[in-house]
């Protein structure tokens, strides 16, 4: 059994330069959380991965009255997680399954076998996830605040340099950081966890 977790979240080819729904930046996350699983891998912990999974016909989209262009829709390519993440040992989560639902947060997602992450991390001993990936505004920001939420209360950490926001209105990855801090997610970067000082 393992305390903790590593949650990558959504490092996926849509999500990066050349993508559909691209993240300034986005591919800057892959070498931190890069470190941060072979870290993670060294000292035993739990990876996680989880990922946009969208049906082609969803209302998440802004052709059926979302607000977001087609993204990582089912079994295509931009739904891949980036090329260079090292992520063939972790466990995958997909969210945003359902033509109803956003998917925002890791939380909403499944595993493989249809376990909730939630359960599934307690059922692995789990209390305590360090979290990366994109985008910091928004599906790391849902998660991080899911995590530490009262119906789950993981201690979290978010891992600052391995994000990267959307900022759809300037400073909104900011304010993300200073809502999750409020909420008391613990904020960090690879640096201090893999040297030990966080």
């Amino acid at each position: 059994m393992t305390s903790k977790a590593l949650l990558i979240v959504d490092v996926q080819k849509d999500f990066c330069p050349g993508g559909s729904l691209a993240v300034p930046d986005g591919d800057a996350v892959v070498k931190p959380i890069n470190a941060m699983i072979e870290y993670a891998r060294k000292n035993g912990w739990l990876i996680v991965a989880s990922r946009d999974w969208h049906p082609a016909v969803t209302n998440h989209f802004k052709d059926y009255g979302g607000i977001w262009p087609v993204h990582c829709a089912q079994n295509t390519p931009g739904a891949e997680f980036h090329p260079n993440l090292d992520v063939a040992d972790a466990i995958v989560v997909s969210k945003g399954t359902c033509v109803d639902e956003d998917g925002y947060s890791a939380f909403d997602g499944h595993t493989d076998g249809g376990e909730e992450l939630a359960d599934y991390l307690k059922r692995h001993g789990v209390d305590e996830i360090y979290l990366g990936g994109l985008a910091t505004d928004y599906c790391v920001k849902f998660t991080a605040l899911d995590a530490v939420a009262p119906r789950h209360d993981f201690t979290t950490a978010l891992l600052l340099d391995a994000c990267r926001a959307v900022n759809v209105n300037p400073g909104d990855g900011g304010k993300a950081v200073e809502e999750m801090r409020n909420a008391g997610v613990l904020i960090s970067t690879t640096a201090e966890v893999t040297n030990g000082r966080a």
